[in-house]
């Protein structure tokens, strides 16, 4: 019986280690030391015991800087930094301290907002970032490292973190207005890992390839597929095409995560026709609805991987729905994949499928919040459930379906507009590899529908013939009343368009 009651005492105490972001590294660590957890395309290498090693040392320099449980410590770091960003980021976590990750393609004014509003209490920025001066303290990953060095042979008391201890504050995309920081506790962030599993999530890879910024939450969550999934993380460092694709070639990429518009531009630079993709088996989209033409042209592209769109947001996760992409439900983005979806009225009540109304999920962990933003908090946060921004409605058999985002709906005088409706009717035309609708002023109708395309390589781009192609495929108060050409659209950090950039492109007189 004191065998029985060792062993359940060892899994308890296994259990309450790994949900922390650190505690799923020690454990990692422990049974797979040597095994390769991070890689990029520039040749880094991070294994799971020089990660476990380099955090701990990390992390008893920052509690030797005086760094305290609930300090706020942002993490300026750059594609290239991949390892060194991990390393860092469970170094704050095991010191007690908050995690802020910021990309540093960000604008120093940008950055500089993020650590005033967090109120940081220290920034470490890889060897690319230009840091931003301010009351908080600087180190680079090099100074932290000399300085664990010479701690060596004394012993600092690391302090207790547990689930419910704060991990990390993300920062919203800010296409609306100025970046909202999110809280998310230990739980949160690991919830539906398992630490101790035989079988890890994504067995049929050896590699998962992603080019996502740090600060995104398409980021974190390859951060903790990291920590958590049997294959090793593979980032690439500058994303292009055909640099990608030949990733996959090269080193059998059986996992390949994107955002749309990554998707468009690999199918619009033919990357199937040059490179070998039949490795991949699973292609997930997440950060935005995949149009349903890029999605089939994907499965067609990539011959032997299942498509999933994954909905979240970074206020719901880990909510989120999931969806392999099926023709007979194009604009479905599936079910509740990790906690539930509803569709509400103004009032906060279920609707009935097929109506219209408010989209929310619910966490199936604890709920994140906005930092030092009660009102937003109260919005968005509603017992338990998380509005998300978004217009749509549920099917019958409970597949979600987006309408639109709420703020980009166009209002053109009786009737609404679905943007995304017009984007995916523009997106079946063989001269359009990418496009966004926005609505813009207008002195009778109250707002009129506006769209930006970049032409598909090769195609003489003609806009009177666009709107003849979309009279049989939309009304006419769907139709494009101006439509303007770009080389790029302008997107933030996420891949997301920036809506109020498009709409002042559309409204220059140039």
């Amino acid at each position: 019986m004191r065998g029985a009651t060792f062993g359940e005492s060892a899994k308890d105490s296994e259990r309450a280690v790994g949900r922390t972001v650190h505690g799923l590294l020690e454990l990692r660590s422990a049974v797979q030391p040597d095994r390769t957890a991070i890689s990029t395309d520039d040749g880094q290498q991070l294994t799971f015991a020089r990660w476990q090693a380099a955090a701990t040392a990390a992390a008893t320099a920052l509690v030797r800087r005086g760094i305290r449980p609930g300090d706020r410590i942002g993490l300026l770091f750059g594609l290239r930094d991949w390892p060194e960003f991990a390393v860092h980021y469970c170094a704050v976590t095991r010191a007690g301290a908050v995690a802020v990750p910021i990309s540093d393609r960000q604008p120093a004014e940008a950055v500089g907002y993020v650590l005033d509003h967090c109120g940081a209490a220290g920034l470490i920025a890889g060897p690319s970032a230009s840091a931003p001066a301010g009351p908080w303290w600087t180190a680079d990953p090099a100074r932290l490292a000399a300085e664990a060095a010479e701690l060596a042979d004394q012993a600092l008391q690391l302090p207790e973190v547990s689930a419910d201890s704060l991990a990390q504050v993300l920062y919203t995309s800010g296409t609306t207005g100025r970046p909202k920081g999110v809280l998310a506790t230990h739980g949160n962030v690991v919830h539906g890992t398992r630490p101790t599993a035989k079988h890890r999530p994504l067995t049929h890879s050896e590699e998962f390839l992603h080019s996502f910024a740090v600060g995104t939450n398409a980021g974190q969550t390859m951060l903790i597929n990291a920590l958590d999934a049997h294959p090793a993380a593979l980032v690439a460092t500058r994303f292009t095409p055909g640099r990608f694709a030949r990733l996959i070639q090269q080193r059998s990429v059986g996992s390949v995560f994107v955002v749309p518009a990554m998707a468009a531009e690999l199918l619009n630079a033919g990357v199937h026709t040059r490179f070998d993709l039949s490795s991949v088996r699973l292609l997930g989209s997440t950060a935005a609805a995949l149009p349903p033409t890029v999605a089939t042209a994907l499965g067609t592209a990539f011959p032997n991987a299942t498509v999933v769109n994954y909905y979240t947001s970074t206020e719901a996760a880990p909510a989120q729905t999931a969806m392999i992409y099926d023709p007979d439900r194009p604009t479905a983005l599936g079910l509740a994949a990790r906690g539930s979806v509803m569709v509400a009225g103004p009032d906060g009540r279920p609707l009935p499928p097929g109506e219209t109304g408010d989209v929310h999920l619910r966490s199936p962990g604890a709920q994140r919040a906005y930092y030092r933003d009660a009102e937003a908090s109260a919005a968005v946060f509603r017992t338990g459930w998380v509005r998300m921004g978004d217009v749509g409605y549920l099917d019958e058999d409970g597949y979600l379906h987006l309408v639109d985002r709420e703020s980009d709906v166009i209002k053109s005088g009786a009737f609404k507009v679905s943007t995304l409706q017009v984007e995916a009717a523009a997106l079946e035309h063989p001269a359009v590899a990418e496009v966004a609708v926005v609505g813009l002023p207008h002195p009778v109708l109250g707002m009129s529908v506006g769209a930006a395309v970049v032409p598909a390589p090769g195609t003489a781009f003609d806009p009177a013939e666009l709107r003849a192609f979309l009279a049989a495929r939309l009304a006419a108060h769907e139709i494009p009343a101006r439509i303007v050409t770009l080389d790029v659209l302008p997107r933030n950090e996420g891949g997301k368009p920036l809506k109020r950039a498009v709409r002042e492109r559309l409204t220059d007189p140039a």
